[in-house]
């Protein structure tokens, strides 16, 4: 199990997100750029090293009755996709994705890292390790949609 501080360190990273401390010594980081009243990404991690992270609007994890996934147990790279993908499923209204940048970055549990780009010239959209193209797709739901069937995030 991680540790509070290690907890904390990895929240720290994703920059969208704001830190609140809040009392009993725990800790709440929010993403102010949510279109849902939801702002809470990390809710009431604690010194114990419990905490939760709201994937009410993600699939794959068990959550309470307001949308909560309980951390406690939850590896380095497990804590990493769930606060990406939760800040992600903030991002857009009643599900509706928002337009996606030209370029982004997505990480999997390894760490590991693949760049999604779209080109003008063509309309396509294509996947990338490094300099070397892993896919080509037509749409950005088509080269999202196998990014995480490959088991990646946006980061």
């Amino acid at each position: 199990m991680l540790s509070f501080e290690q907890k904390l360190a990895i929240a720290d990273e994703f920059k969208e997100l704001t830190r609140k401390d809040v009392s009993l010594g725990r800790v709440n980081y929010q993403f102010e750029g949510s279109a849902f009243d939801k702002k809470n990404v990390v809710y009431h991690l604690h010194r114990s090293g419990n905490g939760f992270v709201y994937a009410g609007r993600l699939e794959g994890y068990d959550t309470d009755d307001k949308g909560f996934a309980n951390i406690a147990a939850f590896s380095e790279e497990q804590l990493r996709t769930i606060i990406a993908a939760s800040i992600d499923s903030l991002r857009s209204e009643a599900g509706v994705a928002s337009e996606p940048a030209l370029e982004e970055i997505w990480r999997n549990e390894k760490r590991q890292t693949l760049e999604l780009k779209y080109d003008d010239e063509d309309t396509m959209w294509y996947v990338y390790a490094g300099l070397n193209l892993d896919g080509a797709f037509d749409s950005y739901d088509e080269a999202a949609e196998y990014l995480k069937e490959e088991g990646f995030s946006k980061a």
